[in-house]
Order: C-alpha cells, then sequence, then structure tokens
C-alpha cells in the first residue's frame, strides 16, 4: 500500500479518500468541512437527469461548486441515454470535475424508475447510459458509476457489471459492498470489492462500513481498492476524514498499524464543537437563518449522538428557533466537561 497520488482519467487525487454522496447531507458547508479535514475528493447530493434537465431551482442550487472544495463529483440518476447525456451536460458546464452515475440507490421511488440500483439488473441499458454520457462530454472529464454487489443475494453480478461499464467507457468505480436488498442493513461485503478490483483496470472505490481511520486502512488492505469513500461515518464527524489520514500516513511511513484508540470517535472538546459550530454558521451564511436552522438541527444531532442524554438535547436542538440558542445546544453538548 502506498501513498502515491490516484488518478481517474485526467484528475489527480492528493490522496485515497473521497465523501460519498448523501442526499440531504452532502450540501456546500457540509463538502468544504470534509475537504478541509482530508477528503481528496467530495461529491454532491444525488441529481435526477429529468430536473436537471426541467431546470429546478433546487438541482440548480446542489450545482453550486465552490473552488474551494474542489475537485468535485455530481452524481446523476437516471434510466434514458439521451435524457443522460443532456444532463451531463449541463453538470459539465457548472464546473464539476467528476460526473458520476448512481446505480446503487436502493431507495423504491429511486428503482421504481429503472434508475439507481435497478440498472444493476439491466446491464444493457447501464452500458448505454455510459456509452451515451461519455460520449457527450469532453474527453478529459471523467465519467464514473457507482453501483452494488448485486440486486439481491442471488444476483451478485457486480463483477460481470464493472467489466461491461469499464468497456462502455467509465474512467472509475465504486463498489457498495451490499446488494439492494439490504438497502443499509448488514454488514457490506468486501470481498465482492476485492473481486472487482481485480477484474478491472480502471480505479475502484472501496465502499460500505468504513467508519473509522482504522476501518479505511484495513479496507485499502482486505480489497487493494485504490480509493476509500466515506458516507454515513462521517455524519457529525467530519474529521474523520483527518483520522482516516493519519492513519493511512503512520502505515504507509513507518509501518505502524492503527490500534483500537484510532477506532474510537473523538470525544467532545473543544475540537469538535468548534467544528460543529462553523459547520452551523456556514449553513447559515449559505441558506440564510430558516434553512441554515432546519439543516442544523438534523447535522446537530448526529454531532451529539452517544453524548449522555442525547435525546433531551437533540429535543432542545430542535426546538431552537434562533441562531443563537442553536449554537449555545451544540456549545453545552459538546464541552469538553460534557459527558460521553
Amino acid at each position: 500500500m502506498t501513498p502515491d497520488h490516484v488518478k481517474i482519467g485526467c484528475l489527480e487525487l492528493d490522496g485515497r479518500l473521497v465523501l460519498a454522496p448523501m442526499a440531504g447531507v452532502t450540501d456546500l458547508a457540509f463538502r468544504l468541512l470534509c475537504r478541509e479535514a482530508g477528503a481528496s475528493l467530495v461529491a454532491t447530493e444525488m441529481l435526477s437527469d429529468m430536473a436537471l434537465l426541467a431546470g429546478s431551482r433546487r438541482s440548480l442550487e446542489i450545482l453550486t461548486i465552490s473552488p474551494y472544495e474542489r475537485p468535485v463529483s455530481c452524481q446523476i440518476c437516471g434510466s434514458n441515454p439521451v435524457n443522460m447525456a443532456k444532463a451531463a451536460r449541463i453538470i459539465a458546464e457548472a464546473g464539476a470535475d467528476v460526473i458520476d452515475i448512481n446505480m446503487g440507490c436502493p431507495a423504491p421511488k429511486i428503482v421504481g424508475n429503472r434508475e439507481g440500483a435497478a440498472l444493476m439488473c439491466e446491464p444493457t441499458l447501464a452500458t448505454e447510459i455510459v456509452a451515451a454520457v461519455r460520449e457527450a462530454l469532453p474527453a478529459c472529464l471523467p465519467v464514473t458509476a457507482k453501483i452494488r454487489a448485486g440486486w439481491d443475494e442471488s444476483t451478485v453480478n457486480a463483477v460481470d457489471f464493472a467489466v461491461g461499464l469499464e468497456r462502455a467507457g467509465v474512467a472509475g468505480l465504486t463498489i457498495h459492498g451490499r446488494v439492494r436488498s439490504q438497502f443499509y442493513s448488514g454488514s457490506a461485503d468486501w470481498d465482492i470489492i476485492r473481486q472487482v478490483k481485480e477484474a478491472v483496470r480502471v480505479p475502484v472505490t472501496g465502499n460500505g462500513d468504513v467508519r473509522t481511520g482504522r476501518d479505511a486502512v484495513a479496507m485499502l488492505e482486505r480489497t487493494g481498492c485504490d480509493l476509500v469513500m466515506i458516507g454515513r461515518g462521517a455524519l457529525g464527524n467530519p474529521a474523520v476524514f483527518a483520522e482516516a489520514r493519519r492513519c493511512l500516513s503512520e502505515l504507509d511511513t513507518a509501518g505502524v498499524r492503527p490500534t483500537d484508540r484510532d477506532a474510537r470517535r473523538a470525544g467532545p472538546g473543544p475540537e469538535l464543537a468548534s467544528l460543529a459550530v462553523r459547520h452551523f454558521r456556514a449553513a447559515l451564511a449559505l441558506k440564510g437563518t430558516h434553512r441554515g436552522l432546519v439543516e442544523m438541527r438534523k447535522h446537530g444531532a448526529w454531532y451529539i449522538s452517544g453524548r449522555r442524554g442525547a435525546a433531551k438535547l437533540r429535543q432542545r436542538l430542535m426546538q431552537a428557533t434562533t441562531p443563537e440558542s442553536a449554537e449555545a445546544c451544540l456549545r453545552e453538548a459538546l464541552a469538553p466537561e460534557a459527558p460521553f
């Protein structure tokens, strides 16, 4: 395992850690914090091809890209190759550094439209989408795809599916080691990630059950993947990327294996409190008082998760009606002397 930079098509990354695209989570404020903490590539929330083509205000907001977060991947979802190609052009014009095609979302409303993980059942359509998007974009703009292990336990087809997508033109693949029928329950199968890595030549990103720096090291060692994607492990803890970078650096430079203490989420302290408050203030600046409060109620609940009395603290946060009262609640919950 080496710390060498990883290339996705023409794009060279400065490390091996990637922020997963998460609906309702990976807005600009969150992406900036994760990038600052050590994510080498951040991802927007998923974009619908049809919403983009209709000029949806919400979609255009998602496409707001800051120079301070680059490189950034924009994920698109759809099932019509022509519409996906048109939507991809809109994303390219917005300045995305990578265009990622969602072939793994398990949500019923997505798969019901033959989108997301439903494409795992239609490999021909999936390759047609990749080919159409690839042809519509400049050669230097990487097209990637995020897939699952399969639709269910009886149809684990990620290896053949990935090979087909590579032939169609993807510059990289992300494998979530769960089948669609699992949604996000149970354990991710890292062996399928290893099998895909062994079957394709493009960079492979491993995804699933990476919540700590030690997990990131284990994922790289067990699967041989090029990059590690962190999703739910970053909720309320963007600093997980700094932890993971440190663990990878220690292993690369000195062969020091992360210990159990590295697997523990950081306890309450001034650093975490400061991070949460910065997040809150960024949300206010970007979205205004009302939406900023709504966003921080959700994120704040993740920041204080695991603290003693978290339920009461969450209730107080949900009832906060001013930025000042919400910030005071966060500071109290994450103070160094707060119980954990």
